[in-house]
């Protein structure tokens, strides 16, 4: 297998530096940090270059606070500083490791997605009679470092490049060895490809009819019953022992015609629903908004603009129905009236 000669110098070079501010800065252009970076820029590149090639740049500075979306995770955002050098570095080293995926894999990939994997499940559903769902445990919190050093040492030759990578991967532990911080642009390259052996023994060596994941969230089809319950005991022993992680149980094994759950919606042959979450997301959205503009905080400009970002939510579901229902319990002339 020929691996990659990307070297320091290619992350570390003027152009790509710049490139990789701009990028970190989209969306955060009032942050204190982004601001003080952003005063001497020049000077900051420069020095954030000239300890890239020295092997002396700083890792781990993160700010961890919790989200509920709706279970509780604990994101680890990196310093300002640091979320520069993950896109320089994810800038180069990003495409090679994408090149490793499958196609039918979904997450953090440029023309991919959440609904097109949804979609792209569908369309397996259709046309297989039998479906295996998993999802491992703890995805992130468990990857083991040193099966993801040895992974990426097979796409990658350059010492001082593995040596950046090995020193930002060690930098956070959730346990003695093992864990990726969720938050980080690198975390969330490398816990792709660290599947992507399971992807491709699926389809290699098991010869599953088809197959979807988008992270850790995965589901193949097969022709028979028999052939589900084999692939997934296969899939269990390969993935302890191989990747050293954990299925989430139960499994799910099922007739295709009955559907499934998957990143948010309900997946039947024929139709495309709203999971519970993602139901329960619009009414909370839709309430927020409706609350902004009985307080004042927004005119009816402002609430026609929140009703559209939260109608995106249903939009690509078979939902119309249920948003009627919605609107019939809480109309909104009702909410006008009382303004």
């Amino acid at each position: 297998m020929k691996r990659s000669a990307i070297g320091l110098e290619v992350v570390a070079d003027w152009h790509n530096l710049a490139a990789a501010f701009g990028r970190a800065a989209i969306g955060a252009g009032r942050n204190p940090a982004v601001e003080q970076f952003c005063a001497n820029l020049e000077s900051n590149l420069e020095r954030l270059r000239q300890q890239i090639l020295l092997e002396s740049v700083p890792v781990g500075e993160m700010t961890s606070f919790c989200i509920r979306d709706p279970k509780t995770r604990i994101i680890h955002a990196p310093c300002f500083r640091e979320r520069v050098l993950h896109h320089a570095l994810m800038a180069h080293v990003g495409p090679v490791l994408d090149r490793t995926l499958v196609d039918d894999t979904f997450a953090c990939r440029r023309g991919k997605g959440g609904l097109a994997a949804v979609q792209r499940c569908q369309y397996h559903l259709r046309r297989f009679e039998w479906f295996v769902q998993i999802d491992i445990k703890g995805f992130f919190a468990s990857i083991d470092q040193q099966i993801l050093l040895a992974l990426l040492q097979r796409k990658f030759k350059d010492p001082g490049l593995l040596r950046l990578v090995e020193r930002i991967i060690r930098a956070y532990q959730s346990s003695p060895g093992r864990g990726l911080p969720i938050g980080a642009l690198t975390s969330q390259h490398f816990a792709n490809y660290y599947l992507a052996g399971l992807d491709r023994w699926l389809l290699e060596q098991m010869k599953v009819r088809g197959m979807v994941r988008y992270m850790d969230d995965l589901l193949w089809c097969c022709d028979t019953k028999i052939q589900a319950r084999q692939s997934l005991l296969a899939a269990e022993t390969f993935i302890r022992n191989k990747l050293s992680l954990e299925i989430k149980q139960p499994p799910r094994l099922g007739r295709s015609r009955y559907g499934t759950l998957f990143c948010g919606y309900r997946i039947l042959p024929g139709r495309l629903l709203l999971s519970r979450r993602r139901k329960r997301r619009y009414i909370e959205r839709r309430r927020f908004w409706e609350h902004s503009f009985e307080q004042g905080r927004i005119d009816a400009l402002g609430l026609q603009a929140g009703y559209a970002a939260t109608l995106g939510i249903t939009a690509h579901a078979d939902a119309a129905a249920w948003r009627s229902e919605q609107l019939c319990r809480r109309p909104l002339a009702n909410l006008l009236a009382e303004i």
